[in-house]
C-alpha cells in the first residue's frame, strides 16, 4: 500500500514537473507549411509522367524523381493522402488516387522484394483507410500475396533483397527495414482471414528481435540465415558505417516496426522490443536531438545529421506511448517526439529553396554515387507529416498535455 502511493506520488510529481516545462508543437502551422510545400511540388511534377518524388539534389528545387518500381515510390502517394486527411479538401483526395493509380502495376510486379510493403501499403493503404475506396482492395490482397511469396518458413523470416542473394553468397537475408512491411501482412490477414500471413508477420518479428538486435540494444542492418537449414550465420550492414555500428535510420525502423506489431498483436514481447530499441535511441541522441546518421560513424561531429531518422523515430514514439500503460511512460516517449518534432521545424526544415518539407537527410552514406547525402529525401516528408497527424490527434485527446 505504502509503495501504490508513493508511485502515484512520484508519478504526479514527474508528470506536473514535465508539464511546466514542456515545449509544445503547433501542429496546424506545420501541417499547413507542408502542405504548401507540396502544392509547390506538384506545380513542378509532370503528372501524365510515371515518376515519383524521391529526392533533391543540391542546387535544384524540384523533387529528382524514380519510376515505380523505386523501393521510395509509395510515399509520395501516401504523402499526399496525408495532405487529404490533413485538408479533407477534395482535389488532395484527386491527387493522391491518381498518383496511386501509377502503382497499380506493382500488383503482378516480377522482380518483387520486402519493400512492396512501402510501396503498396503507404499508397493504397491510405487510400483504403482514408476513403473506403473498394477499386484499392484487390490491388492490396494481389501486393501482399507478391510480399508473402517472399516468406521462408524454414527460416522463419521475408527474404528482403532477392537481387542480393549472390552478395551474401547464397544466403538468405534479412534487414531490420523490413519490420515495417509486417503490417502490410497483418492486414491482409485480418481482410481475408488467412492466419498464414499473420503467423508469417510474427514469426518474422521473432527473428528479427533474436537475431538483428544486439546485446546493448542497437540494431544490425542485415541478419544473414542458410536459406536450406534456416540457421543463423551472421550479422552485417549494408548502409551502416561498420558491421557493429548503430546506423540511425535502421534503428528507428526497429522501433516503428516493433511498436506497430505490438498495436497488432498485444504481445508483450514486442512492446518491451520497442521500448528498448526507443531507449536506446533517445540516449544516444546528440544535442539537437536529430541523430548523426550512423549513432557510430568514424567522425562526429563532422558527420551529416539524417533527419529521416528523426522523423521515423518520432512518430513512431509518438504511437508509442499510446501503447505503454504507465502514465509516466506516456507522457515520457510522447515528450520524447514532440521534442524531436521541435528541432525538426526549428533546424530541419525546407528554407524555401526547394519544394521539399525537411532537408539534411541521408539515404546510403556508403555509395560514391546516388547515396543521397545531406539531401530533402521523400520519406523524411512522410514521416514527418505522419508524426504531426499523430500529435495533432493526442492533443485532441488529451488537451492537458500543454496547459
Amino acid at each position: 500500500m505504502k509503495y501504490t502511493i508513493f508511485l502515484l506520488i512520484a508519478t504526479f510529481f514527474l508528470t506536473s514537473c514535465t508539464t511546466e516545462n514542456r515545449t509544445c508543437l503547433d501542429t496546424e502551422k506545420w501541417l499547413d507549411f507542408s502542405v504548401e510545400q507540396m502544392d509547390q511540388a506538384l506545380d513542378l511534377l509532370d503528372a501524365d509522367e510515371d515518376q515519383i518524388p524521391r529526392n533533391i539534389p543540391p542546387g535544384e528545387k524540384g523533387w529528382n524523381t524514380t519510376g515505380i518500381h523505386g523501393w521510395t515510390s509509395g510515399f509520395w502517394p501516401g504523402l499526399l493522402w496525408y495532405a487529404y486527411e490533413s485538408t479533407e479538401e477534395e482535389k488532395w483526395r484527386e491527387h493522391a488516387h491518381h498518383w496511386n493509380m501509377k502503382l497499380e502495376p506493382l500488383r503482378r510486379w516480377e522482380n518483387i522484394n520486402h519493400d512492396l510493403g512501402f510501396m503498396m501499403y503507404n499508397s493504397f493503404g491510405n487510400g483504403l483507410r482514408l476513403t473506403g475506396n473498394e477499386d484499392y482492395h484487390p490491388i492490396l490482397v494481389d501486393g501482399a500475396g507478391l510480399l508473402m511469396s517472399l516468406y521462408n518458413p524454414t527460416v522463419g523470416t521475408i527474404l528482403s533483397w532477392p537481387f542480393a542473394i549472390e552478395r551474401y553468397d547464397g544466403r538468405h537475408n534479412t534487414i531490420v527495414d523490413n519490420m515495417i512491411n509486417l503490417e502490410y501482412l497483418f492486414w491482409a490477414s485480418s481482410t481475408t482471414e488467412d492466419t498464414s500471413y499473420r503467423e508469417a508477420a510474427i514469426n518474422h518479428a521473432r527473428h528479427t528481435a533474436e537475431h538483428n538486435i544486439r546485446s546493448n540494444s542497437s540494431t544490425y542492418h542485415v541478419a544473414l540465415f542458410n536459406k536450406e537449414t534456416g540457421d543463423f550465420e551472421e550479422a552485417v550492414t549494408h548502409q551502416g558505417a561498420f558491421d557493429e555500428s548503430m546506423w540511425a535510420r535502421g534503428q528507428a525502423w526497429g522501433i516503428y516496426g516493433f511498436t506497430m506489431t505490438y498495436r497488432e498483436t498485444g504481445m508483450d514481447e514486442f512492446k518491451d522490443t520497442a521500448r528498448m530499441l526507443a531507449d536506446k535511441f533517445i540516449k544516444e541522441l546528440p544535442d539537437d536531438l536529430v541523430p548523426y546518421w550512423d549513432f557510430d560513424a568514424p567522425n562526429i561531429p563532422d558527420e551529416e545529421k539524417d533527419a529521416s531518422a528523426a522523423a521515423i523515430a518520432a512518430s513512431a514514439m509518438l504511437e508509442l506511448s499510446e501503447l505503454v500503460t504507465e502514465p509516466v511512460d506516456r507522457e515520457f516517449y510522447r515528450e520524447k517526439a514532440v521534442n524531436i518534432l521541435n528541432s525538426l521545424v526549428n533546424n530541419y526544415r525546407s528554407d524555401g529553396s526547394n519544394v521539399a518539407i525537411l532537408w539534411h537527410s541521408v539515404g546510403n552514406r556508403n555509395r560514391d554515387e546516388g547515396g543521397e547525402v545531406d539531401q530533402p529525401i521523400i520519406y523524411a516528408d512522410y514521416y514527418f507529416v505522419e508524426a504531426l497527424l499523430r500529435e495533432e490527434a493526442l492533443q485532441k485527446k488529451y488537451p492537458d498535455f500543454c496547459s
